[in-house]
C-alpha cells in the first residue's frame, strides 16, 4: 500500500515536471518558437528513440534556423552530440544535405514567412529522412505586423548565451510576465529593500531581510543538492536565459516571490493601519504573478513552481516565530556582530562545496553578505541610538496623507541613496577583485574566468554586498540627518 503511494507520487511528480505542459502553456500567452521542432505524436521506444537522436534538440545549443530581419541563419553546434541514423541522409532539390536535427532549408522556405524574406522547413507527413517516416509540422509561422520576433533580454550569466529568438502574439502578458519575473531579480532587491527602510519602515524591513536571506539560501542550497535541470527547449521556448545553467528545483523565484510579499503582510497588519483583505489580496497577487511568470519564462516547470511555493511557506511557519528572537540578539547581544560575520561566512564555504562553480554561488555569497551588512548596521545603530523603533502605545502607525511634498522628499532620499549604493559598489568591486586574486594567486586578467574560483568569487560578492547592506542601514540614514531629510 505504501509503496503503491509513494509510486503513484512519483508518477504525479513527474508528470508536472513533463515541459509540455511549460510548452502548451507559453504558447496560450502567445510565445512561439521560431526553432524547428517534430510534433510526431510517438509512443514507448519510439518516442524516446525520436528525442534521443538530436532531432528535438536544445535551444541555442543544437544547429538552429533563426528569422532576423529575413534572413535564414544556421549555426553550428556548441556541444557535439551523438546522432544515431539508420538509414542513408535523402537529399532533395536545392539542399545540400539534411542537418542533424531534421531542419531542411529550402529555397522554397525561403518564401515562406512575412517580412518578405526567410523561413525554416521540415520536411512534409511522409517523407523519410534518415530511413524514419515520421509525421512532421513546421512551427515557424508568419510574422504578421502584430507580433515581433525578439530576444531574450539578457544573455546567460555564465556562458553569454543570448538565445534564440521567439516570435510575441501578445505583448500585454509579455510585459506583465517580465515585470513578474524582475520581482526576484537583483534589480528589485537593490531598489524595494532601500526604500521601505529609508521611506516606510525599517523595523519591518530589517526582519523582511532575515526571511528572504534563509529562504534563498536554503532554496539555493537544495537545488545544487537535487541538481534537476531545467526544462528542455525545446519544446519550451526560453524567454529568459540569465538563469538557465542554473538548477531548477525548487524555483527560488517562487521562494522569493511567497516569501517576501506574506512575510511583509504578517510583519506589517498588526503595525500600520490597512484593511485585512487587502494585504492579503495584494500577498495573493503578488505572489502568483511571480510564480506564473516563472513558467510563461520557460526557466521552470510547473514541479518546480509547486515545490518552491511549498518549501517557502513550510520555512515561513518554522521562522516567523523566530524573528523576535533573532532580531533581539542582532541588536543586543555583545557578540552579534562576530557570529554574524562567522556564521554567514561559514554558510557561503559551505555552499560553495555543494557542486561546481555557477552563478547560483555567487548569488548565495550575495544575499549571504547583504544579510551581513544589515544585521551589523542593525547592532550598531542599536548601539549609537540612531534610527529607533517606534514605542508599543504607539502602535498600530497610520499613513501620512499622500502629497506632493511626501513624494519629493521619497524620492529625493531614495535618488540620492541610491547613488551613494552604486558608489559603493563600484569601489569595492574596483577594489576587491584585484586583492582576491592577489592573495589567491589567480591570475586577474580574464575577470569572468577568476570570478569562476571560490577563492575569489565569494570574498568578492560577500565584502562588496555586506558594505552596500550596511551603507543601506547605517551610512545612508545618517547622511539624511546631516541633510534635511530625515
Amino acid at each position: 500500500m505504501t509503496n503503491n503511494m509513494f509510486t503513484q507520487f512519483g508518477q504525479f511528480c513527474n508528470y508536472l515536471q513533463d515541459p509540455n505542459h511549460v510548452a502548451r502553456f507559453q504558447k496560450i500567452c502567445g510565445v512561439r518558437g521560431t526553432f524547428s521542432k517534430n510534433l510526431a505524436e510517438t509512443k514507448g521506444e519510439g518516442r524516446a528513440h525520436f528525442h534521443n537522436n538530436g532531432i528535438s534538440h536544445l535551444q541555442g545549443e543544437s544547429q538552429k534556423c533563426i528569422i532576423n530581419r529575413g534572413e535564414v541563419e544556421t549555426t553550428e553546434v556548441r556541444r557535439q552530440r551523438k546522432v544515431t541514423s539508420t538509414g542513408n541522409n535523402s537529399k532533395h532539390k536545392g539542399v545540400d544535405d539534411t542537418s542533424p536535427n531534421g531542419v531542411v532549408v529550402t529555397p522554397a522556405a525561403v518564401q515562406s514567412v512575412g517580412h518578405g524574406g526567410n523561413g525554416c522547413r521540415l520536411p512534409e507527413a511522409g517523407e523519410d529522412i534518415g530511413g524514419q517516416d515520421l509525421t512532421q509540422k513546421r512551427v515557424t509561422e508568419d510574422i504578421s505586423p502584430s507580433r515581433g520576433t525578439v530576444k531574450p533580454l539578457r544573455k546567460n550569466s555564465l556562458t553569454g548565451d543570448a538565445g534564440q529568438e521567439f516570435l510575441i502574439e501578445n505583448k500585454f502578458l509579455y510585459y506583465l510576465f517580465t515585470f513578474g519575473t524582475e520581482l526576484g531579480n537583483e534589480l528589485f532587491y537593490i531598489t524595494f529593500f532601500p526604500f521601505v527602510i529609508w521611506n516606510v519602515d525599517a523595523y519591518v524591513c530589517r526582519r523582511l531581510i532575515l526571511v528572504w536571506v534563509w529562504v534563498m539560501y536554503l532554496g539555493q542550497s537544495t537545488k545544487d543538492v537535487i541538481r534537476r535541470s531545467r526544462p528542455a527547449s525545446p519544446p519550451v521556448v526560453k524567454v529568459e536565459m540569465f538563469y538557465n545553467t542554473e538548477y531548477s528545483l525548487p524555483s527560488t523565484h517562487a521562494m522569493s516571490g511567497t516569501a517576501i510579499p506574506f512575510s511583509l503582510f504578517l510583519l506589517t497588519y498588526s503595525r500600520w493601519e490597512y484593511p485585512f483583505m487587502f494585504g492579503f489580496f495584494l500577498a495573493m497577487c503578488w505572489c502568483l504573478l511571480v510564480c506564473v511568470s516563472r513558467i510563461y519564462m520557460g526557466m521552470h516547470s510547473i514541479l518546480d513552481v509547486i515545490a518552491g511555493f511549498l518549501y517557502s511557506l513550510l520555512i515561513l511557519v518554522v521562522f516567523q516565530p523566530l524573528l523576535d528572537l533573532i532580531d533581539n540578539f542582532n541588536l543586543t547581544y555583545r557578540y552579534a556582530p562576530l557570529l554574524i560575520i562567522s556564521l554567514h561566512l561559514g554558510m557561503g564555504l559551505f555552499s560553495f562545496t555543494l557542486d561546481t562553480w555557477s552563478t547560483s554561488r555567487g548569488d548565495t555569497a550575495q544575499i549571504l553578505g547583504t544579510g551581513a551588512g544589515i544585521a551589523l548596521a542593525s547592532h550598531l545603530n542599536h548601539y549609537l541610538g540612531l534610527m529607533p523603533d517606534p514605542p508599543l502605545d504607539q502602535l498600530p502607525l497610520s499613513s501620512p496623507p499622500l502629497s506632493a511634498g511626501l513624494l519629493a522628499v521619497s524620492m529625493l532620499r531614495f535618488c540620492l541613496g541610491m547613488l551613494v549604493l552604486l558608489a559603493t559598489r563600484s569601489l569595492m568591486k574596483a577594489v576587491t577583485i584585484p586583492l582576491a586574486c592577489r592573495f589567491s594567486g589567480i591570475p586577474s586578467g580574464d575577470v569572468r574566468e577568476a570570478r569562476q574560483h571560490m577563492e575569489v568569487e565569494l570574498p568578492y560578492r560577500y565584502i562588496v554586498y555586506s558594505t552596500v547592506g550596511f551603507n543601506t542601514l547605517f551610512l545612508v540614514p545618517l547622511l539624511f540627518t546631516f541633510l534635511p531629510l530625515s
